[in-house]
């Protein structure tokens, strides 16, 4: 006979899910080494990452390198390097993945500069200011939120459950329904107390940009003293390509192309990764982070992308992966894909967030 102890092991499960809701949503806003807002000061890249992700990262650095003469850019796409020395680890980066024949089709290039640990460092900074949320701590409060929901519907099945199988019998011996509804009301409570974050900015990383969205921002950091474009520069970080307003139309256009051709790829293999996932718990790990979900890993901002967060997929407002949602692909250790080669990634995105 099914009696109120069966209700035993869906309450336990319901806490044990609201307690770990609880503690992943506290956990998003833990910040360890917060510092005060540096103001209009923040690094040109370190900007590029905060408004658009590692995507905006990679077009403000080919943007700064074609400018200073570092590397020439054709219209087919191809960047052909000049032998000149990197400015930062980000131009190394990109000097690296061009490898040693000194030139690359700028699609490949974009795939693994935005996934590069200089790239991916730049997250980790913001993250560590407080700018930026850690794309692994958003997917486990999304996470927490599913065992949570999980865990409601176990309750209402095992009401419908306790009065379907029970024998029948009047009185005190039937299931008093109202502890399964006692039990819904806690975790209905518990879902309103754990919203979900849909944006990898933080209030502080979105009120660092309003100071440098005020007017036209000029960067102090990240530009050479030689380099004339530091405005057109700035533009771009906060702005994007369309923003900036590049006087070479034909290396716009490339580069817009070289952007519309990884979003399109990553939501191919995002939809592939989604479609699969439910046949194998690989795919949906890799469908929602590419790396071991430990914080500040080199890959963690290859994830979902949200508005004005980071990704590896689009070069506007997007993050890792791209900027909103992406998949994890054929590796662990990359995300995304590129006309070269393909795995998705979601982390967000940038990644390459909620």
């Amino acid at each position: 006979m099914w009696r109120n102890s069966y209700f035993i092991v869906p309450a336990v499960l319901l806490v044990a899910a609201a307690l770990y809701a609880s503690r992943t949503r506290q956990h998003i806003g833990q910040v360890r080494y917060a510092k005060g807002l540096p103001g209009r000061g923040l690094p040109l890249l370190d900007t590029a990452f905060l408004s658009g992700g590692p995507g905006r990262v990679f077009d403000t650095a080919l943007v700064r390198m074609h400018l200073s003469e570092q590397a020439v850019i054709s219209r087919s796409g191809l960047v052909t390097l000049t032998g000149a020395k990197p400015y930062d680890a980000v131009d190394k980066a990109v000097q690296d993945a061009v490898g040693p024949t000194g030139s690359r089709e700028i699609g490949p290039l974009r795939h693994a500069v935005m996934r590069s640990a200089a790239v991916q460092e730049l997250g980790d900074r913001l993250a560590d200011r407080g700018l930026l949320r850690r794309p692994e701590r958003l997917r486990r409060a999304r996470t927490a939120r599913r065992l949570l929901w999980l865990a409601l519907l176990v309750v209402v099945a095992s009401a419908v459950a306790s009065v379907l199988i029970d024998d029948g019998v009047v009185g005190h011996y039937r299931p008093n329904l109202w502890i399964p509804g006692i039990l819904v009301a806690g975790g209905l409570v518990a879902l309103l107390a754990t919203p979900p974050v849909r944006s990898r900015i933080t209030p502080a990383g979105a009120r660092q940009l309003s100071l440098m969205q005020g007017g036209p921002w000029k960067p102090n950091s990240g530009v050479s003293p030689k380099l004339a474009g530091g405005a057109l520069l700035g533009a771009l970080a906060l702005g994007g390509l369309a923003a900036a307003g590049l006087d070479d139309q034909e290396l716009e256009a490339t580069m817009l192309a070289a952007s519309a051709e990884e979003e399109a790829v990553r939501h191919a293999a995002a939809a592939n990764a989604a479609s699969s996932s439910s046949s194998s718990s690989s795919s949906s790990s890799s469908s929602s982070s590419c790396s071991s979900g430990s914080d500040g890993g080199s890959a963690s901002w290859c994830g979902s992308s949200d508005s004005g967060s980071s990704g590896c997929g689009s070069s506007s407002s997007s993050s890792c992966g791209s900027s909103s949602s992406s998949s994890c692909g054929s590796s662990s250790s990359s995300c995304g894909s590129s006309s070269s080669s393909s795995c998705g990634s979601s982390c967000g995105g940038g990644g390459c967030g909620s």
